[in-house]
């Protein structure tokens, strides 16, 4: 039975009452506002996929059309064009791709997928599709092969068995190649599955069979029986014909090339072992590794390519993998940086029995797609135009900014070109098919996203497409140790120290601000003039929660103005910091690291090229033997020159332009005597010092939960706000320290405090986890909750803190989330917007400090800044997640910035511009109001009126799950906030009524790189890192889903075909040349029979007539327009044979005529007539 629960009666009363009220006051406002958006103006769809395919599988390219199509272990298709033109398609099964085939140049793919499917799709229409699909029952697929200008598929089996597929139809021929006729009795065991199939070039009815066991069969179609065999000790990997022939190449498992003469089966005509070593004594060279594939390529001018991968010695270990290119004496090793999965040689002429003149390899790597030119000396590589390379360092977070002033792409391009690598190919990318969309957006976006490895890459993704603009390395401002022996011992990342946390850029100003996993935030200032500096300006803060006492300015650069009481003003003598010396050696008198920064700043100097400079570099130092606590929230302003980092510690406020210590306090002092939370005073932690293991476990642990962002931490903080208070676990904060570190707890129960330490020390342990089960525990326990909706609705609130656990679990668990810099009505005494900044904490509480900066650019930097604090403004449930501004009319107000400016001018030279503000109307005495703010949490949105502070519009966004991504967004149609909640849905609310507009059931979250990459930007466009290798974009706007087809680029052009080579005189009379096959009449129904109905089954594809029918350029469109020629010409031809007779008709009147009057003058003489 359940029991009764007054408070929860109380609350639901009051919650009533207040919604009621805010209805009310909701009513009044609307009547004032008048809201454009609507729900009509939205719709979710993806828009394109950019990145390298992530865990490629195959590879295939269409000599005629120029595309290359790749595909993954996931069962997605990636194909690819000239730059800017991709596209991306995925198999309903997610089975692996094994095979590609193209119809060259006919608009088609066939797909071989491990699920034993194959699959055609249609590649006429800008969203290709599936328009048919075979799914074999009886037999595993392992090989296929589709000769050029035909219709019929050779599919090779795991059983040895070759199945022929009419493409065209998609059904089984009844004409089957069994394993026991093609050997016979060549071999007394099962040859292996197929391994290679290709036709003769010169005689299409010869069929060369590859099996695994090392035996090659050429088979005779007509006469179906086996012309020659051929067998060798080694097995197969691939086969490769001589363009004549006459020739084939065989690689093998041991690492040798095997040349055999078609009617010479006895023996190979040649053994050669690439990378063997040649003994002196002519014994058999050493194996070497497995030669996986080879090409045998021939030229008319010169010696044949053979282009090999693998094979090489076994005594070569750790050796990167290599393609060997050989050409005539010279063997070429080329190293990748990346194994490889499949290579294609690019021709010149899509005919196999012509001479092949190779101008190029594509070489698909696990993590890279690299074309070498052959045609050079040296083979150079081309450069690759498409945005491979998001990978390069694993990305760790991303942000999205749509509609950026015009001049900042320019900007970035021009610095940017100057990194460019030298040593290209000269020669134009080779893969140049397809066509741009004709459509385009009006506005210009960036996509900015930050490494592990410490760089940041600037990305222009405007109209659909992605570019890099400009890399940016922010590891060269620190010291880097060559060895691990040399690692810091300060260090409290394992790996990738320099890896990037947070990201807060202002496009106006161009000044760039980001924060590391080691507790580090640098200021960028952008200048198009190389600098060399010779110090870094370095500001090291000391951030502690100690709640019971204030340190003084001696103490490491303590702010000691630290107000308590809100709405009370700092001085400006106080709130000047005496910034410290670096301490990097200082210890503490117990031997505890003090005052130390986890990272070693650069000593010598820094050559700064043109692009983002270092303006500042702040660091958080050690305290007592604790490591300092990752950053959890940033913000930047140019206007008042400030930085803003906070974390579970407090909140510091930095003055970048004069490079002082502005404010640092901790979270209980911004709420001063309005605290609403009970929190106890922290214990002295003499009593326990950490030993080294505890402290490499501790530096094990925070580096984990920094790396994974403050995604992680809000999905964490949010699922313990699910739970119920006796079984929350620490905050991830708090578990990036070792046990030993949290405070004491204050009950006189030992052994309550000892039960709590040690569920503390298990919880911490979980932390060594993957992501992926820390997501489904968290997945489960929500899951749970979700049919406890009333236990859970007022869980953030209505918890007892009278217990000591609770208000301790609680207190832990608070940390700065968020931060907006603005100009507001922060007091409600105000009448004018002044400097503000708001901060938002992971328990729902949004507080105010105001801002006194000097009015002038001469005295900001002479006179230091004011602070005043306010306290809290509203209380949501869940940690703030966005915070934004709207003015009376219900229109977004424009962050306050300063424009750009040459920051390394002379001074003479420097037009420094004024400050941007937002305009406001001046309140009145009938409406005091002139602002809102619009406060968006985990769980709710409040609009709240300023500077009364009363709110006017409330909505719960979810009850059973939490939001992960909030932006407030501005479109066409108007303002809205856009949301993403862990259980995948994706939400828009109208501003200021907080109207549902939008709610679609998007993406489950199965994978944390989505919660710490998913971004929204303005003009109704999001994106998310969907794959360790690939950004997917999307759209939540309708205007953008209609006009998505017309953007899209083409990947079928209409092309002719070359023409087949001319076979010469005396090849055509004496019939040397090549042998064409009627396919039709040997695998057709009608001879051969129909196959079995369980070995495969047809399955219509969804591409259908319906897809071709929506294509701008589908099939039947074409075949329709081909139809209506045809007729066009019909008729011009029928009128044309009128004419002919017509005048045939004359012509034997004028004849008949002629004859009648030569016989009536025959036999007259001159004279008579």
């Amino acid at each position: 039975m359940k029991k009764f629960n007054i408070r929860k009666v109380l609350d639901g009363l009051t919650s009533s009452s207040s919604s009621a009220a805010s209805l009310q006051s909701g009513n009044r406002e609307n009547d004032m506002i008048q809201e454009t958006l609507q729900s009509e103006h939205f719709q979710l769809c993806k828009t394109v996929r950019h990145g390298f395919p992530y865990q490629p599988s195959s590879m295939a390219f269409d000599p005629v059309q120029k595309i290359l199509a790749i595909g993954t272990q996931s069962g997605a298709l990636r194909l690819f064009g000239r730059a800017g033109v991709e596209c991306f398609c995925q198999h309903e099964s997610g089975s692996a791709v094994i095979q590609l085939e193209f119809l060259v140049n006919e608009g088609a793919l066939v797909s071989a997928l491990a699920d034993d499917s194959i699959h055609l799709w249609n590649l006429r229409q800008k969203l290709p599709a599936v328009l048919h699909s075979l799914k074999f029952n009886r037999e595993r697929i392992t090989f296929c092969h589709l000769p050029f200008q035909s219709k019929w598929l050779y599919v090779g089996t795991e059983r040895g068995n070759i199945h022929i597929v009419n493409v065209e139809s998609f059904t089984l021929s009844g004409y089957v190649i069994m394993w026991n006729k093609a050997i016979e009795l060549s071999s007394k065991t099962h040859p292996g599955p197929v391994v290679h199939i290709s036709d003769n070039p010169m005689d299409e009815g010869k069929l060369l069979i590859g099996f695994e066991c090392g035996i090659v069969v050429l088979w005779d179609l007509k006469s179906k029986k086996a012309d020659y065999r051929y067998s060798y000790d080694e097995a197969i990997h691939s086969v490769a014909w001589h363009h004549e022939g006459k020739q084939f190449v065989c690689s093998h498992s041991d690492g040798t090339l095997t040349t055999w003469n078609i009617r010479a089966p006895a023996k190979p005509a040649q053994i050669i072992t690439p990378h063997g070593k040649q003994p002196k004594d002519g014994k058999k060279p050493e194996p070497c590794k497995p030669i996986l594939k080879v090409e045998y390529k021939t030229t008319r001018a010169g010696d044949p390519f053979m282009i090999l991968c693998g094979g090489l010695s076994y005594d070569t270990v750790g050796r990167r993998a290599c393609l060997t290119v050989m050409h005539g004496k010279s063997t070429a090793v080329l190293e990748m940086d990346y194994p490889i999965v499949d290579f294609l040689t690019l021709c010149e002429t899509p005919y196999p029995n012509d001479f092949q003149e190779p101008y190029a390899v594509v070489v698909l790597l696990e993590k890279d797609l690299v074309l070498i030119d052959l045609a050079q000396i040296g083979y150079p590589i081309f450069e690759n135009p498409y945005p491979l390379s998001i990978h390069e360092s694993p990305v760790t977070c991303c942000e999205y900014f749509a509609d950026c002033p015009a001049e900042v792409i320019p900007a970035l391009y021009s610095v940017g070109s100057r990194q460019k690598r030298q040593g290209f190919s000269k020669k134009e990318w080779p893969i140049s098919g397809g066509n741009w969309g004709q459509g385009t957006l009006s506005f210009s976006e960036m996509i900015i996203t930050g490494h592990a490895d410490g760089s940041i890459k600037f990305w222009d993704a405007s109209a659909l497409m992605l570019q890099v603009l400009y890399k940016l390395k922010t590891a060269k401002v620190f010291e880097k140790p060559r060895s691990k022996e040399e690692k810091s011992s300060t260090e409290i990342v394992d790996e990738d120290p320099f890896a990037i946390q947070i990201l807060s850029w202002c496009p106006e100003s161009r000044v760039l601000c980001v924060a590391g996993v080691s507790a580090h935030v640098i200021v960028y200032r952008f200048s198009k003039q190389e600098v060399t500096t010779e110090v870094v300006q370095l500001l090291e803060v000391r951030m502690q929660c100690e709640l019971n006492e204030v340190e003084s300015p001696e103490c490491g650069g303590e702010q000691a103005s630290a107000v308590s009481t809100p709405g009370t003003q700092s001085s400006p003598q106080t709130s000047l910091p005496q910034s410290h010396p670096s301490t990097s050696s200082n210890n503490s008198s117990d031997g505890l690291r003090d005052n130390v920064p986890c990272l070693k700043v650069r000593s010598s100097p820094l050559k700064q090229s043109a692009g983002y400079q270092v303006e500042l570099l702040i660091q958080l130092v050690w305290v007592s033997g604790e490591p300092p606590q990752q950053i959890t929230s940033l913000a930047v302003n140019s206007a008042y020159g400030l930085v803003a980092f906070g974390n579970g510690n407090g909140l510091a406020v930095i003055d970048y332009l004069q490079k002082t210590l502005l404010l640092n306090m901790s979270i209980a002092e911004l709420y001063g005597s309005t605290d609403p939370h009970h929190r106890q005073p922290r214990s002295p932690r003499k009593t326990r010092q950490p030993s080294a293991d505890t402290l490499h476990k501790k530096s094990c642990m925070s580096g984990l939960s920094n790396f994974y962002s403050e995604s992680v931490k809000k999905l964490r903080s949010s699922y313990l706000s699910l739970c119920d208070g006796n079984d929350a676990s620490a905050a991830p904060e708090e578990k990036c320290k070792s046990p030993t570190g949290s405070g004491s707890l204050c009950n006189s129960d030992e052994d309550s405090k000892q039960k709590l330490i040690d569920r503390v020390k298990s919880k911490s342990k979980r932390i060594s986890k993957t992501v992926a089960n820390d997501f489904a525990k968290i997945s489960r326990k929500i899951n749970m909750i979700a049919d406890q909706k009333d236990d859970a609705r007022d869980n953030s609130f209505s918890r007892s803190r009278s217990s000591s656990v609770t208000s301790i679990d609680r207190e832990s668990r608070e940390v700065i989330s968020s931060f907006y810099f603005c100009d507001s009505l922060s007091k409600k005494s105000e009448t004018v917007a002044v400097p503000s900044l708001w901060v938002g904490t992971s328990l729902g509480s949004m507080l105010a400090i105001v801002l006194t900066v000097p009015s002038t650019p001469e005295q900001r930097m002479q006179q230091p800044l004011g602070v005043a604090f306010c306290g809290p403004v509203v209380r949501l449930k869940g940690g703030i997640l966005r915070m934004a501004q709207l003015d009376a009319s219900g229109t977004l107000l424009p962050h306050v910035y300063e424009s750009w400016y040459e920051p390394n001018a002379p001074e003479e030279e420097r037009e420094r511009p004024q400050r941007r503000r937002p305009t406001s109307p001046p309140s009145t005495l009938e409406n005091p109001d002139c602002q809102y703010a619009v406060v968006c949490s985990e769980k709710q949105a409040k609009v709240v009126a300023m500077p009364s502070q009363n709110c006017v519009y409330e909505h719960n966004i979810t009850e059973t799950s939490f939001v992960l991504r909030a932006d407030v967004v501005t479109m066409t149609a108007g303002v809205g906030i856009a949301c993403f909640c862990a259980n995948g849905h994706i939400m828009t609310l109208s501003l200021p009524s907080l109207r549902p507009l939008l709610d679609v059931n998007y993406l489950p979250l199965t994978d944390m790189r989505i919660a710490r990459t998913f971004c929204f930007s303005n003009q109704g466009q999001a994106l998310y890192l969907t794959s360790p290798t690939e950004i997917q974009r999307i759209t939540y706007i309708q205007e953008t889903c209609d006009n998505l087809q017309e953007m899209l680029g083409e990947l079928f052009t209409p092309v002719e075909t070359p023409e087949a080579p001319n076979q010469g005189f005396f090849k055509g009379l004496f019939g040397g040349g090549a042998q064409s096959l009627d396919r039709e009449d040997l695998f057709g129904e009608v001879s051969a029979g129909k196959a079995s109905r369980s070995l495969a089954q047809h399955i219509p594809g969804p591409g259908g007539m319906e897809g071709m029918k929506g294509a701008a350029s589908g099939v039947v469109g074409e075949l329709a327009r081909a139809r209506i020629a045809l007729d066009e010409r019909g008729q011009k031809l029928g009128e044309l044979e009128e004419r002919t007779a017509a005048m045939m008709a004359s012509a034997d009147s004028f004849s008949k005529h002629a004859h009648d009057v030569m016989l009536k003058y025959k036999d007259k003489k001159w004279y008579q007539l």
